[in-house]
């Protein structure tokens, strides 16, 4: 499991945010998952986590389409193209599963607990980080877009290691697969 130390090292401490203990307390969501949050906090990552929005209400606020309702984690704006819309993650009352909601409503399967999610999350944004493959941008040749794909099959399966549910069932549900997939392109 990460530490906050361990997100601070490769995030920066400014891109790290801590929940109010008090207020995760309140949650109905396993006490170890709550304090995970007060205790480890949650990253901004590249191309997955714009800011951390960690509710500060007692009752879950994030909807989705199919009548269940969510404590937000995160929040991503899409760099406001289109004002309004949201995509954020999070967690389901009782059982601590991780979601990521598209702005329809759509919830995609991410972790099976907030401490996979945070292991899942600490290892994708440390890889990210440490990696120069983002510096090359638009002038890689093609023979580089081979190591592109063959870095991101790797990273897809440390993932998946940390977290087998996060791969399986039907893929056109599940973000870590999809999230992983942008970056082939």
């Amino acid at each position: 499991m990460p530490t906050y130390d361990d997100l601070v090292s490769w995030a920066g401490a400014e891109n790290v945010t801590r929940a109010d203990s008090a207020t995760v307390a309140r949650w109905q969501v396993p006490e170890r998952h709550s304090l995970l949050l007060a205790e480890v906090g949650v990253p901004t990552t590249p191309q997955l986590i714009e800011y951390a929005a960690i509710q500060a209400e007692q009752a879950p606020r994030l909807a989705t389409n199919d009548g269940r309702t969510l404590y937000q984690l995160t929040g991503n704006h899409e760099g406001n193209l289109v004002p309004g819309l949201l995509w954020a993650f999070g967690v389901e009352p009782i059982t601590g599963t991780v979601y990521y909601v598209l702005p329809n409503g759509e919830p995609w399967y991410a972790n099976a607990s907030i401490g996979l999610w945070l292991e899942c999350l600490h290892h994708y944004g440390r890889s990210v980080h440490e990696s120069d493959i983002f510096e090359r941008g638009d002038e890689m040749e093609a023979k580089e877009e081979g190591s592109v794909l063959a870095y991101f099959h790797l990273l897809a399966a440390e993932v998946k290691q940390i977290d087998p549910s996060a791969f399986a069932g039907n893929s056109s549900h599940l973000i870590w697969p999809e999230i992983l997939e942008i970056w082939y392109w």
